[in-house]
């Protein structure tokens, strides 16, 4: 029998209704945060994500941010088909997603995909609900002007986390605080984009006709240039799919400067879930910016 078969009969059952044509569930992944669960039945074939996390909105959230980019761009996004929680675990049952190989315009649609989602705007920075990057709280209280929401929901809330948890120590936390100023005129003026939010290899799938599918998303509106800095964070994407973005929604110039910068939020993100093997490169931007 499939390990915690009586949680997944009870979700199939609320979800899906009668499934006593058979089930077929296949482990697909047992992650530190989440457990991904192929699920066949007679009528289709879907994937659970499952885990224990105390916050039981954290999949209504990401349901929302689905939803949120399925109407806003034409790449692939899996259907959300329900979610809610079951015996003290989170669950999301979502259409499955068959990967295929790379199509020969696999990173030019994604790169158009991307750009897309992109003009999808808003008159403010931020989401009416906060939400969830990984299983970390994200702040997305609106604000008129991106500096100001970039220091007050992403960066000083996870900084100030770090400090608390004793990975790093008050002389770094003020040392950080102090590129707060520095950060003034940094930043491009444009309008909020509806950005993925967590932009990186591991949630880009390829569906079963080779185009670019997005998953896990940590949606908000935000600075367009925090999901491509973000995407170059872990090796990068190829360079075509950057050209080709660049082609329909251009940078403004200075971007490599930027980058950085950016990173520092995905960088506190996975200092605090993973551990201070992250904290040279914050350590490394901080220094760039103070001298």
């Amino acid at each position: 029998m499939f390990e915690q078969q009586d949680l997944i009969d009870k979700i199939l059952s609320k979800c899906l209704g009668d499934v006593s044509g058979g089930v077929n569930l296949r482990l697909i992944a047992a992650g530190n945060i989440n457990q991904g669960i192929f699920v066949g039945t007679s009528s289709g074939r879907f994937f659970l994500k499952t885990n224990f996390e105390p916050s039981a909105d954290i999949f209504l959230r990401e349901a929302e941010g689905l939803r949120l980019l399925k109407s806003n761009t034409s790449l692939t996004v899996p259907e959300v088909i329900a979610f809610g929680r079951e015996q003290d675990q989170n669950f999301l049952l979502m259409e499955w997603v068959e990967s295929g190989r790379n199509a020969d315009l696999y990173w030019e649609n994604l790169g158009e995909g991307l750009a897309e989602l992109h003009m999808a705007t808003q008159k403010q920075f931020g989401l009416q609900e906060d939400n969830y990057i990984a299983s970390l709280p994200q702040i997305n209280s609106i604000q008129e002007d991106w500096r100001g929401f970039f220091i007050s929901n992403r960066l000083e809330p996870l900084v100030g986390k770090a400090f608390y948890k004793g990975m790093i120590d008050a002389p770094f936390l003020r040392k950080f605080q102090s590129i707060y100023p520095k950060l003034q005129g940094i930043f491009p003026k444009e309008k909020p984009a509806l950005i993925h939010g967590d932009l990186w290899s591991g949630n880009v799938m390829t569906d079963a006709k080779g185009n670019p599918a997005l998953i896990d998303p940590a949606v908000y509106f935000g600075h367009r240039e925090m999901d491509i800095a973000f995407s170059k964070l872990f090796g990068g994407f190829s360079e075509r799919f950057y050209n080709r973005y660049d082609e329909v929604f251009p940078l403004e110039p200075g971007f490599e400067e930027r980058e950085a910068v950016y990173n520092l939020y995905p960088l506190l993100v996975h200092l605090l879930l993973f551990g201070t093997s992250y904290l040279p490169p914050i350590e490394k931007t901080v220094k760039y910016l103070v001298g």
